[in-house]
């Protein structure tokens, strides 16, 4: 596996929206543990599990950072 943000491309392609789109939703979840967060993008999104799990990867590691 490429690094999470290698999916970003087919995530814009296959879902239509910007990775920034998915990023907004998943500050809203904040708190939540990494596999709830990709839960709810799989169950309230419809995302498929890799794409999910690829946003919300890169997401906690860029908030690590800025911590």
């Amino acid at each position: 596996m490429g690094s999470p943000s290698s999916y970003f491309p087919s995530i814009e392609a296959k879902y239509g929206k910007p990775v920034e789109h998915w990023f907004k939703l998943l500050k809203a979840m904040k708190g939540m543990k990494h596999m709830d967060m990709v839960a709810s993008l799989k169950a309230d999104h419809g995302l498929g599990h890799g794409h999910a799990n690829a946003l919300v990867a890169h997401h906690l590691a860029e908030s690590k950072e800025k911590a």
